[in-house]
């Protein structure tokens, strides 16, 4: 009996390993909440939340991000200076991924809004062509720069197994995840969130 409950718990385990796994590339779905552990952030199971929130003390770094630029092959990473002591926005996204399309202006539109409150944006693109991605940057005037990660290795190195596109997370000024949204945005939403943890420390702090 005790060794059957043993087994059915260790395969229950694997099925959400596995799911959690599938969903990070899978896009556009329903997907798992996130958590802090440990040392360093990680998404784990959510219970069906969109909206997850961390005080401060509950917050923990991410590990490093870093892949070439959609636009220009260059290196672009979190660590870099335009980042340092910024409000960091990252969008997952991906021009096949409807609700993605849909928030693309939202976005924009949020990112001239704050940016002159010490925020900074980075895309992360999944699972499109390069030029696909580099039509869609261009076709909407997106004005900030995203890492492009096909097959989502970046993500994969930062333990963000993503079960749902478009994800959108917000970084504190020591780039420490404050606010994850696992939805389509608008800018009533997602400006206010970003203004209340832009108002956590002065624009500058390191």
């Amino acid at each position: 009996m005790h060794v059957q409950s043993r087994r059915t718990g260790r395969v229950a385990a694997l099925v959400a390993a596995l799911l959690l796994a599938v969903g990070a590339v899978a896009g556009c779905g329903t997907g798992d909440d996130a958590v802090a552990q440990g040392n360093t952030f990680q998404f784990v199971s959510p219970g069906g939340k969109t909206v997850i929130t961390y005080p401060a003390a509950d917050r923990r770094p991410v590990s490093g991000m870093s892949g070439s630029d959609v636009m220009t092959d260059a290196t672009l990473s979190l660590s870099d200076a335009r980042f340092a002591g910024k409000v960091v926005v990252v969008n997952v996204w991906g021009q096949w991924c409807g609700p993605c399309r849909g928030e693309a202006d939202a976005l924009e539109k949020s990112y001239a809004a704050t940016k002159d409150k010490g925020v900074a944006f980075l895309g992360i693109n999944l699972r499109d062509d390069r030029q696909s991605a580099r039509d869609f940057i261009a076709d909407r005037e997106v004005a900030y720069p995203s890492i492009y990660d096909f097959a989502g290795a970046t993500l994969a190195a930062w333990k963000v197994p993503t079960a749902v596109l478009p994800t959108t997370i917000i970084l504190d000024r020591k780039h420490r995840p404050a606010v994850v949204f696992l939805k389509a945005l608008t800018t009533d939403e997602l400006i206010p969130a970003i203004e209340r943890v832009a108002a956590e420390e002065p624009a500058g702090t390191p």
